[in-house]
């Protein structure tokens, strides 16, 4: 089985596939999944706190009710095949698709430990003018089995919240990070975001540190801008990631060949 690979491909195909990873074999797996949002073309032109704001619309993030249920347990089974029997999956949600997240974990016998919430400090304005500001994220925690990795004392260490004598303190499960900005925000040659939902590496830092050790194989089965293998990579833990998308592909192979180096340009050919 190869590790440190990058695969151009569907995920259940990959998951699915025992000559590309192995039953039990990995560690950790963070998943960002498809939210089922794309449609509504939204957009915020001219927007003076994060830059132009454009809603998802991408026909990966399109599915049917039933359709988008069906898939969600389908890679939640391909991915506990995979998973060692002491292993964590991590799936980032919102509350559109949180109930079909939790379902597929439930059904295919994970256990539920934490649902941690993403406060996201620079959240987008609310478009419609008719619901309150989205600001929050979820990333549910699953385990398979018992003996799970939890490095207790470095989630402590990445804290950012002290105590009154500036002593570390427990993370809690509602974590403060803002969206991808500045120079981590991936853009194209027109200045655009690269991805849609680039996930800010202080989240995947907490979560590789917090439930993997040096050596273990994290796993990304929607790798997106790649944001999971490049810090597997950065803290010394093997990966395999999946992207299907050949764009996106490409976007992983060059930020993975540039990991010390976080000033380049990104041109998409």
């Amino acid at each position: 089985m190869k590790v440190n690979i990058v695969y151009k491909d569907d995920c259940l195909s990959v998951l699915n596939d025992n000559a590309r990873i192995e039953d039990e074999s990995v560690q950790l797996i963070f998943a960002d999944p498809p939210y089922n949002l794309s449609g509504n073309g939204l957009k915020l032109v001219g927007n003076k706190t994060g830059g132009d704001y454009y809603m998802i619309n991408e026909e990966w993030d399109k599915m049917g009710e039933k359709e988008y249920f069906d898939f969600t347990n389908e890679w939640i089974r391909a991915s506990k095949r995979v998973l060692k029997p002491n292993g964590s999956i991590f799936i980032c949600c919102s509350y559109h698709n949180i109930g079909e997240c939790v379902l597929g974990l439930k059904n295919n016998g994970f256990e539920v430990k934490n649902i941690i919430t993403w406060q996201k400090t620079n959240a987008m304005p609310n478009l419609t003018r008719r619901v309150l500001t989205h600001s929050t994220e979820f990333i549910i925690w699953a385990v398979k089995g018992k003996n799970w990795v939890f490095n207790y004392e470095i989630l402590k260490e990445l804290n950012p919240e002290k105590t009154k004598d500036g002593k570390s303190k427990q993370m809690r499960d509602v974590w403060q990070i803002p969206l991808c900005q500045g120079k981590e925000r991936l853009k194209d040659e027109n200045g655009r975001a690269l991805h849609p939902t680039q996930k800010p590496e202080e989240l995947l830092k907490r979560i590789i540190l917090g439930f993997s050790n040096e050596g273990d194989i994290v796993l990304d089965p929607f790798a997106g801008s790649g944001t999971t293998p490049y810090i597997a990579k950065k803290y010394n833990r093997s990966y395999i990631a999946i992207e299907k998308e050949e764009k996106y592909y490409k976007v992983i192979l060059k930020r993975l060949n540039n990991i010390n180096n976080s000033l380049f340009n990104f041109k998409v050919i």
